[in-house]
């Protein structure tokens, strides 16, 4: 007689934990001669499967290939058209999500290539295809679990940054706009009329409405993408206080121990003492503190 046995500790799964995202919608479509697709928005995220053919999609105004394998992740707010190529009819399956964002560009929306792993995605999508039509009760419920172990799948991969959004409300376009260009510029020295300028609104509708969306202001957002990078610079490196002030672009080192104070509770220095399990050895580059002195 065999036999084996696995114990399941959930603490452990903590390093991926799966968004509590919503399943709203799916389908399955291929290219014919009546295929019309024109640009268009979501107020919800959409994760598209090419699952045959080849294709086109157009987001904002780019174009960008795509075939068999490929995932396309669109955030909510932004223009996206999908177009096929006639002698290699494109087939994909889309699952719209609520509560669902990629950590991309200011652009909102980031394209993927599966190496491994599809064989499994493309299962789950297909159960859930075979769910959806079946009706059968519960089928609701069978969709949302494939959904949530296609998002751990996507974890997995490790080229996707997903998190959530609240969902019960909608952030306007202006906000997705302004939060997302912080997301990936927070090192800079921004000010409020450089990102009222970028969502083309006026710096105090845009201050009013990033707080009623997310309690915040923008560049207290800003404050705390930085804290929340720095807190990896304290465990994973042994760059000095000074050193990683400057790389995340704090005016100076008194600036960046107040803030961290102020959102974390304790000093740097004492976040820094109560993580010694982290091998630190990396040193920062020339290249990396020069560009952070040049901003």
């Amino acid at each position: 007689m065999s036999n084996q046995y696995y114990s399941i500790h959930q603490e452990e799964t903590a390093a991926l934990a799966v968004p509590q995202v919503k399943l709203l919608n799916l389908s399955w479509a291929q290219y014919s001669r009546e295929w019309n697709s024109t640009l268009h928005t979501h107020q919800h995220a959409e994760l598209f499967f090419v699952i045959g053919g080849q294709g086109i999609f157009q987001l904002q105004q780019q174009r960008y290939p795509v075939a068999k394998q490929d995932l396309v992740v669109i955030n909510s707010g932004v223009p996206h058209a999908e177009l096929s190529q006639a002698g290699s009819p494109m087939e994909y399956i889309v699952l719209g999500v609520d509560s669902l964002e990629v950590l991309a560009e200011a652009t909102g929306y980031t394209l993927s290539h599966f190496d491994t792993g599809w064989k499994e995605i493309e299962g789950y999508l297909r159960l859930m295809l075979q769910e959806a039509r079946s009706g059968k009760p519960g089928h609701q419920l069978v969709c949302q679990h494939l959904l949530e172990i296609i998002v751990l799948q996507l974890l997995r991969q490790g080229n996707l940054a997903l998190t959530t959004t609240a969902a019960d409300r909608k952030s306007s376009r202006e906000c997705i706009l302004v939060r997302r260009y912080i997301d990936d510029h927070f090192k800079e020295n921004l000010t409020l009329d450089q990102l009222a300028e970028l969502a083309h609104i006026n710096k105090y509708y845009l201050v009013h409405t990033f707080r009623k969306e997310y309690n915040t202001s923008p560049i207290s957002y800003q404050i705390s993408r930085r804290i929340q990078e720095s807190r990896l610079l304290l465990t994973n490196t042994d760059y000095t206080l000074s050193q990683i002030s400057q790389i995340l672009g704090f005016s100076s080192l008194s600036y960046f121990s107040q803030s961290f104070r102020r959102l974390e509770g304790i000093s740097p220095m004492e976040y820094r003492k109560k993580h010694p399990h982290v091998t630190r050895g990396s040193e920062p580059t020339d290249a990396a503190v020069g560009a952070a002195g040049g901003k």
